[in-house]
């Protein structure tokens, strides 16, 4: 089976934890592991990553540079990439059998300068600041500045992925049995001028939306999502939040509007744009119940072929609170 892994920004970097070179390596070594077992499981895998953890990081470093050597977003979204991509490669080959097949690759992603999203207050990027230290920068460097959480950060447009440049290519490695490391922060945002060549954008793309778009492209069997959240949840957060089991497209519709709107409802809209488009199942669910999710016991399960919403019995829901 073709399966696109969509690991999440939770699923290398755990919640509220601070990047360290060791503890970032130590999770991606941890995912990997999992990710090599439906390898040798039989199971094809292009693989895709959250990078905002690194993204900030690495956007906080450029600005202690001099403001000549300041890098636009979408270099710093191709370090960014760059740096995650290697760091997985490196595991999952030295989780694989020794020969296996792994490649990973930084790509870019096609949007269109005509999308709303380029009028509207955007999505926060990049690293935190106090409100005068925003409002400095702002004023220097031309950012959109808004509140994020305790912090001020720089917000910029979040256009919807139109094509994947690279997919062809991603194609062709998958069908020679190539596990392809891709797509990493939704791919790098770029666009095509009046003579179609490229140029990158100060934007960046909803990685699990990008991840749908990929899945569908490269003709996979089975879309997954993976982060720190063991699927999709109602009454997300409250005493009686229930971990949903399964779900067809036409109830998940009704529901995309209660999932919070920065962490399940990405992946609800992403899982249910797969399901529409190809008839093939999604699901969401942790990295380390992989093997489970596979076989239908754990995370959630968005599938044509489901009838009514079901939810885990409640043990399992206590367990993934």
């Amino acid at each position: 089976m073709r399966i696109l892994v969509s690991l999440g920004n939770t699923a290398l970097l755990r919640r509220h934890e601070h990047i360290s070179r060791a503890g970032l390596r130590q999770r991606i070594t941890e995912v990997a592991g999992h990710l090599a077992g439906a390898v040798m499981a039989g199971h094809h895998l292009v693989i895709t990553f959250g990078d905002a953890a690194q993204l900030g990081l690495l956007g906080l470093q450029t600005l202690n540079s001099p403001r000549e050597a300041l890098m636009p977003l979408d270099v710093l979204q191709a370090q960014a990439v760059g740096w995650l991509g290697y760091e997985l490669e490196l595991a999952v080959r030295n989780a694989l059998p020794e020969g296996a097949l792994v490649v990973s690759m930084v790509t870019q992603t096609l949007v269109d300068t005509r999308d709303h999203a380029f009028h509207g207050r955007g999505v926060p990027v990049g690293p935190v600041f106090d409100k005068p230290t925003a409002e400095r920068l702002a004023a220097e460097l031309g950012w959109t500045i808004g509140q994020a959480g305790n912090g001020w950060c720089r917000f910029v447009p979040s256009p919807k992925p139109v094509d994947i440049i690279e997919v062809d290519s991603i194609r062709r490695l998958a069908n020679t049995g190539v596990t392809v490391i891709c797509g990493g922060g939704g791919g790098v945002p770029v666009r095509r001028d009046t003579e179609c060549r490229l140029h990158g954008v100060e934007a960046v793309v909803d990685k699990d939306a990008a991840g749908a778009l990929l899945a569908e492209r490269i003709d996979a069997d089975f879309f997954l999502m993976l982060s720190d959240l063991g699927g999709l949840y109602l009454d997300f957060g409250g005493e009686e939040q229930r971990l949903i089991a399964t779900v067809g497209p036409r109830d998940l519709a009704a529901h995309l509007k209660d999932f919070p709107e920065w962490t399940l409802r990405p992946k609800a809209h992403a899982a249910f744009s797969f399901v529409q488009a190809t008839g093939e199942p999604a699901a969401i669910g942790k990295p380390e119940d992989l093997a489970e999710i596979l076989a239908g016991r754990r995370g959630t399960l968005v599938s044509a072929e489901s009838g009514r919403i079901s939810f885990h019995d409640r043990s399992y829901d206590e367990v993934l609170s």
